[in-house]
């Protein structure tokens, strides 16, 4: 069985992906828009790449396809809605610490460096 640091660190597609997935299912334009959004418009996953990146990720156990759907009337036939495994989450929450422990490594550099 696969352990989170497997996959450390993460490219930055599979990050994003994940992160929008955090809170709950989205299909692939949510998932688009979400990353678009939170990056400023600084990264746009375009369709070929991220359904790339989802197979890729389905194929690592790391999300998986959804059988829940919305309400009908909220809802499009043609959607696929993705959500995170639970090897997925803890995968997630390895590079997010991984991510921190670096920003704290920035952080006491410049304290020292100023300290000078």
């Amino acid at each position: 069985m696969a352990k989170p640091e497997d996959f450390l660190p993460l490219k930055t597609n599979w990050f994003h992906i994940l992160l929008s997935l955090a809170g709950e299912e989205q299909h692939g334009y949510g998932i688009m828009q979400e990353v678009f959004e939170r990056s400023g418009g600084k990264l746009r996953l375009w369709p070929a790449t991220l359904y790339g990146t989802v197979k890729r990720l389905i194929d690592a156990e790391l999300i998986e396809e959804s059988d829940e759907r919305p309400a009908p009337e909220l809802d499009d036939a043609r959607r696929r809605y993705y959500r995170l495994t639970r090897l997925g989450r803890r995968v997630l929450d390895a590079e997010t610490a991984r991510l921190k422990e670096l920003v704290r490594i920035v952080q006491t550099k410049r304290r020292l460096e100023t300290a000078r």
